[in-house]
C-alpha cells in the first residue's frame, strides 16, 4: 500500500513549518486486524474463495481441503498480527437488563501451538499452527450456561461452529473465530444462532416473494442489516468500586439528583469531557482496526451520559461487532480508571440508556425494502415492504415487545426518554395517508416520496433538504429514510434476540403475502389488504401521551407495561408455530427461551433486593445512627426531630422488604417474577425513597456512598 494523501500532508506541513506532524494516518489502519472478504480474495487461492463464498448462499459444509488451505493463511494471517492464541467466540443466552459490564461474549482461549503427532519421537515436538478442524468446530461445557432445560450437568456437551459469515479478526493477541453455540442433539442455546436462522427464513421468504410479484429479477439471497447506537455512563472507577449496587446490579438502588442535573439540557451535544473523550478515542481507534468504524460519538441528554455508533453492516457482523464494543469499552476504561456502565437506568431520575437498532432489509442486487428509490420497482418494493412489516408487527406485537423485556428496560420504556411498552410502527405522517389511498383502490406508485427544501431565513445559510418523513422520537419502530429504528432495545443487551424476531416478523409478512400473490390475488390487491387489516399497528401520533394508552386498548394493541406480562406472551402458540414454520425455533427451544427468560429476571430483582438489604444495614444505617448521634444535644428538638423520624422509616421499610424478600415463592419461575415485579419492587422503592429522603439531611462527609453529584461530573474536570 502506498502512502496515504493525508499522510503525505502531513509530512509536507512539517518540511514547510518546522512543526512535527504525526505521519501514521490512524485511518490507514481502518480494517487491518480482519479477516474478511477482501482479505480471504488476496490470499487464498480464487476457487477457494468462490466455494466457500457458495457454501454461505447454499448452506453446504466447506470441503475438508478448503478448511485446510483457509486455517493456514489464517494463521499465518493471524501470527502476523502478534496473535499467541485463538477464541471461539459465542454468545450464550446470560440474559441482559441488569447485566455489569453490557452483554459480553464467553470465549476461552486455546494456544497457536500443537504437537507434532507424527514425529517418531516419544516426546513429540511442538508446531506453530492452527489445525482446521479446531478452526470449524469447537467443544465446550453446554450445562453450565442459561439453556432453560435444554442441557444438564450429566449431558453436558456442547459446541461452537464458525459463523463462516462473520470474519475472525485479531485482538490482543488472540485470533476471535465468531461462532454459533449449539448442543449435542443441535439445539440453540445462544443468541446467534436464532439470528442465523432468521436471515435464513428472510432469503426463503424474500425470494418467495420476489417472484409472486415479479421483483427483483436475478436476486439470489437476501440480506438484514443492523446499525446500532450505544448509549452508556461514564463514572471514575473509584467510585464504582465505593458502590455495592453498581458492582452486583450495573444500577445505583439508592441516590437523590443533585440539584442540576439535565434540566437545562445543557449535556447534550457539548464537547465530551476530556478524559471520556481519550476512552472513546482509545474504543475507535481499537475498532477501526478490526473492522466496525465508529461513525458517531457525542455526549447524551444525561450528564455523564454518551453514545457511539458505527457503521452499517450485515446484522450478524453488526451485532458481533456491538458485543465486541462494549468488551473493548470495558477494558480500555480500566486503563483509564473509568468505568462504563451499560445498564438501561443506572440514575433514577435522569435518562436511561438505549441502543437504538436500525434494521432493513435487501437482497444482494442492490434493491432495500425500506427505500423509496428512484425507480418504480424501487418505490414498489418500499409499499410492499412496509405493508409486510405492518403485517407481523400487528400479528405478532407481544413477540416484538419481549424482545427488549428486561429488568433492567423496565425502568426506560414509557418514560419520557424511551418509546412506550406499546409496540407500533411509525412509517411517517404522509405515508399514512397513502395507505389510506392504497386501502381505497389507489396505485402501488402513488406514494411520492420527495425530499423538501426548507429555507433557512438567512442569506448565509442556504436552503436544507429536509427527509421524505419527519423523525418521531415517541415511537418504538419509526422510519428513518432507508431503514425502521426499533428504539427499544436496551443498552445492555445483545442485539441478536431483537434483530432475529425483526427479521422473522418480516419473513412472516413476506411470506403471507406471497401466498395471497399465489393464490391469485394481485400485487396491488394483496398490499392493499394488508394495509387494511393491519393498519390499527400504524401510528403517527405521540407515543407518550395518555391518550395513546387508550387509543392503543381501543385498537387492540396489548399493552404490556413490565417483563413478566411480556414474557408470560411468548410461547403462545402463534410465537410458536411462527419460530417452528420459520426453521428459527423448534418448540422445545422457543419454550427453553422463556424459562432463561423468566430466570433472567428472577435473578436481576432478588440481586438487587438483597444488595439494597445489605448496603441498608452496613452503610445507610450505619451512618444514620452517626448523623443522629451528633446532632443530639447539639441542637434544638425541632432539628433532631426530621432527621429521627426519617430514620426510623428507613428501620420500617428495610424491615418489611426483608419479610418480602423471606415470603418469595420458590419452584414457579413465572409466579417467583410476578411476585418480585407486583409486590417486591413497590417494597424496594419505598425503602429508596426513605433513603433517598435521609440524605437530602444528613451530613455529607457521613454519607456512606459516592453520591449522584461525585459519580456523574467529578470526572468531567
Amino acid at each position: 500500500m502506498g502512502q496515504s494523501t493525508s499522510a503525505a500532508v502531513m509530512e509536507a506541513v512539517t518540511a514547510v513549518t518546522g512543526v512535527v506532524m504525526p505521519t501514521k494516518d490512524p485511518l490507514d489502519a481502518a480494517g487491518t486486524c480482519m479477516f474478511d472478504d477482501k482479505v480471504m480474495s488476496e490470499k487464498l487461492p480464487a476457487p477457494v474463495v468462490k466455494r466457500f463464498q457458495e457454501c454461505l448462499i447454499s448452506g453446504e459444509p466447506t470441503s475438508e481441503e478448503d478448511q485446510k488451505v483457509i486455517a493456514d493463511v489464517l494463521f499465518e494471517w493471524a501470527r502476523e498480527r502478534g496473535c499467541v492464541d485463538f477464541a471461539h467466540w459465542f454468545f450464550p443466552l446470560r440474559g441482559g437488563g441488569g447485566a455489569v459490564g453490557g452483554m459480553l461474549g464467553a470465549y476461552k482461549q486455546d494456544t497457536l501451538i500443537d504437537l507434532e503427532f507424527s514425529s517418531k519421537f516419544v516426546t513429540k515436538p511442538m508446531k506453530a499452527c492452527l489445525p482446521h478442524e479446531r478452526l470449524f468446530q469447537g467443544e465446550t461445557d453446554g450445562s453450565s450456561f442459561p439453556n432453560g432445560g435444554l442441557r444438564v450437568t450429566h449431558s453436558a456437551a456442547a459446541f461452537t461452529t464458525w459463523d463462516r459469515s462473520s470474519p475472525p479478526f485479531a485482538l490482543n493477541k488472540t485470533l476471535y473465530i465468531p461462532c454459533a453455540f449449539v448442543t449435542h442433539f443441535g439445539k440453540c442455546i445462544d443468541e446467534k444462532t436464532p439470528l442465523l436462522r432468521s436471515m435464513d427464513a428472510v432469503t426463503t421468504q424474500g425470494l418467495r416473494m420476489l417472484k409472486a410479484i415479479g421483483l427483483g429479477k436475478g436476486t439470489s439471497t437476501m440480506f438484514s442489516y443492523l446499525g446500532w447506537e450505544q448509549e452508556f455512563f461514564v463514572i471514575r472507577a473509584e467510585h464504582f468500586k465505593a458502590r455495592p449496587d453498581l458492582v452486583n446490579t450495573g444500577r445505583t438502588l439508592f441516590g437523590k439528583l443533585p440539584t442540576r442535573h439535565q434540566q437545562g439540557d445543557l449535556n447534550y451535544f457539548q464537547p465530551i469531557p476530556g478524559k471520556v473523550a481519550e476512552l472513546l478515542d482509545r474504543a475507535q481507534a481499537v475498532m477501526l482496526e478490526v473492522g466496525c468504524p465508529m461513525a458517531v460519538k457525542h455526549n447524551e441528554v444525561a450528564p455523564g451520559q454518551h453514545e457511539m455508533s458505527p457503521v452499517f453492516r450485515v446484522a450478524n457482523v453488526s451485532c458481533d461487532s456491538n458485543v465486541l464494543f462494549m468488551e473493548v469499552m470495558n477494558r480500555e476504561a480500566a486503563k483509564l480508571g473509568l468505568q462504563v456502565l451499560f445498564h438501561e437506568k443506572p440514575f433514577a431520575g435522569i435518562n436511561g440508556s438505549g441502543k437504538h437498532a436500525n434494521w432493513s432489509v435487501g437482497t444482494d442486487t442492490g434493491l432495500n425494502f425500506f427505500y423509496p428509490g428512484k425507480t418504480e420497482e424501487g418505490a414498489k418494493l418500499f409499499v410492499t415492504g412496509i405493508a409486510c412489516l405492518s403485517y407481523g408487527l400487528a400479528k405478532y406485537n407481544e413477540l416484538v415487545r419481549c424482545t427488549v423485556a428486561t429488568a433492567g428496560n423496565d425502568h426506560r420504556l414509557g418514560a419520557q426518554e424511551a418509546p412506550p411498552a406499546i409496540i407500533s410502527l411509525y412509517p411517517g405522517q404522509g405515508f399514512e395517508q397513502y395507505v389510506d389511498s392504497v386501502i381505497a383502490g389507489g396505485d402501488l406508485l402513488g406514494y411520492k416520496a420527495e425530499k423538501k427544501k426548507q429555507p433557512t431565513g438567512c442569506s448565509q445559510a442556504m436552503f436544507i433538504e429536509a427527509n421524505v418523513e419527519d423523525r418521531n422520537r415517541t415511537a418504538p419502530f419509526p422510519f428513518c429514510g432507508n431503514r425502521f429504528e426499533f428504539r427499544a432495545v436496551g443498552s445492555s443487551q445483545n442485539c441478536c434476540l431483537p434483530v432475529m424476531v425483526c427479521n422473522a416478523i418480516m419473513a412472516a409478512g413476506m411470506g403471507q403475502l406471497a401466498e395471497m400473490v399465489e393464490k391469485g390475488k394481485s400485487h396491488r390487491d394483496a398490499v392493499a389488504e394488508l394495509f387494511k387489516e393491519n393498519k390499527h399497528v400504524i401510528f403517527t401520533g405521540n407515543g407518550y401521551s395518555a391518550e395513546w394508552k387508550e387509543e392503543a386498548a381501543k385498537r387492540g394493541l396489548p399493552n404490556l407495561n413490565t417483563t413478566p406480562k411480556a414474557i408470560a406472551t411468548w410461547n403462545s402458540d402463534k410465537n410458536t408455530t411462527l419460530f417452528e414454520t420459520l426453521k428459527i425455533y423448534t418448540p422445545e427451544e422457543t419454550a427453553a427461551r422463556q424459562e432463561v427468560m423468566y430466570e433472567n429476571y428472577v435473578t436481576c430483582l432478588s440481586i438487587e433486593a438483597e444488595t439494597m438489604i445489605n448496603m441498608a444495614e452496613t452503610g445507610i444505617l450505619p451512618a444514620c445512627a452517626k448523623d443522629l448521634q451528633k446532632c443530639t444535644g447539639s441542637f434544638s428538638k425541632e432539628f433532631e426531630a426530621p432527621r429521627k423520624a426519617a430514620y426510623e422509616e428507613i428501620v420500617d421499610q428495610l424491615e418489611k422488604l426483608k419479610s418480602g424478600v423471606e415470603a418469595k415463592p420458590h419452584g414457579d419461575l413465572e409466579k417467583e417474577a410476578v411476585y418480585l415485579c407486583d409486590t417486591l419492587k413497590p417494597l424496594m422503592n419505598s425503602l429508596r425513597q426513605a433513603v433517598d429522603k435521609a440524605e437530602t439531611i444528613m451530613e455529607t462527609s457521613i454519607y456512606p456512598y459516592p453520591t449522584y453529584e461525585q459519580m456523574i461530573y467529578s470526572h468531567h474536570f
